[in-house]
């Protein structure tokens, strides 16, 4: 009788391949980029025809294009985003971390953020914000 040879080793090139394909950021790198300077940079980039929608609609915390903006909305309410919102609301891993775990320091647990959907819309109404506070400290101190 005869029977199926079973294969002893197996080639993960076309694997391996897909995966780093598919790499996307990791959380520590995400969350440089929300600070506001790296994400406002990310939020009004100039328009660049290799990326999906010119590279104006970016999702900061999936680090993520989208073709529209409509894209853009309606990503924002699937579970993909809600989820990295969850994962982004701890603080990152740090070194400092690694040597209190170590023994080098006291232990801090990692703190919980709030964290809110970052869009152009909310960065550039921020900018107006911190405009407004700054010149009415200036009038305050004269």
């Amino acid at each position: 009788m005869t029977y199926k040879r079973k294969k002893t080793e197996q080639s993960h090139g076309m694997k391996k391949g897909m995966k780093t394909k598919r790499k996307i950021k990791d959380l520590d790198e995400i969350d440089n980029d929300m600070k506001h300077d790296n994400a406002q940079k990310l939020l009004n980039q100039e328009i660049d025809l290799d990326k999906p929608g010119a590279a104006q609609y970016y999702c900061v915390h999936c680090a993520r294009y989208f073709i529209n903006q409509r894209a853009l909305e309606d990503h924002f309410a699937t579970k993909v985003h809600k989820r990295r919102m969850k994962a982004l609301e701890i603080e990152p891993y740090t070194i400092e971390e690694s040597e209190r775990a170590a023994g080098h320091g006291n232990w801090v647990s990692a703190k919980k953020r709030k964290i809110q959907t970052l869009t152009a819309d909310n960065i550039n109404s921020m900018d107006a914000e911190e405009t407004f506070e700054k010149s009415q400290t200036i009038t305050l101190q004269e």
